[in-house]
């Protein structure tokens, strides 16, 4: 099997792992936000803000994630949407957003909780499940992104340019 048919089976299984751990993040992230808001018991507006950063990426994650999906699977080689350029714009940008939530999640819990020992946080587990599916989204966009990358040079190479499709 050549390169080509491993992206079209791998990006559908990529972008489906992507949807799942942004799905859950999701999930976590606004319930941690509906709590905040019925109850306000955050630490703090950094807590706060934090987590409604992440319920923002993962919105964004979900919602982009499932639109290059689908137009992937419905013209993988046709389509700007789905060209090289199109995804690199995507899962730059996407990358950055979540190195930024994974990072200032990771900061306001000091690097990770121990629900055991601390009594400061009051969604010690959830807040831990955020940080570890935050970098989770966050290496899986890493390696999506350096997938997109080689195939970029290899359409540069082949003459489509960037704006060539990730499969031929």
């Amino acid at each position: 099997m050549g390169m080509d048919g491993i992206i079209r089976r791998g990006h559908p299984i990529a972008f489906s792992f992507l949807i799942l751990f942004a799905i859950i993040e999701l999930s976590i992230s606004a319930w941690l936000v509906s709590r905040f808001n019925a109850h306000h018991n955050y630490q703090n507006t950094t807590e706060r803000d934090r987590v409604r950063y992440v319920l923002f990426c993962s919105t964004w994650t979900v919602v982009f994630s499932c639109l290059y999906l689908v137009l992937f699977l419905h013209s993988a080689t046709g389509s700007v949407l789905t060209s090289v350029a199109s995804h690199t714009i995507f899962l730059s940008l996407s990358w950055i957003l979540w190195v930024a939530a994974a990072a200032a999640v990771t900061q306001m819990l000091g690097g990770g909780l121990n629900c055991k020992t601390q009594d400061l946080f009051q969604y010690c587990g959830q807040l831990n499940a955020l940080e570890g599916f935050a970098w989770l989204i966050w290496i899986l966009l890493t390696f999506i992104f350096i997938v997109v990358l080689i195939r970029g040079i290899s359409a540069a190479r082949r003459g489509d340019g960037y704006g060539g499709g990730l499969v031929v």
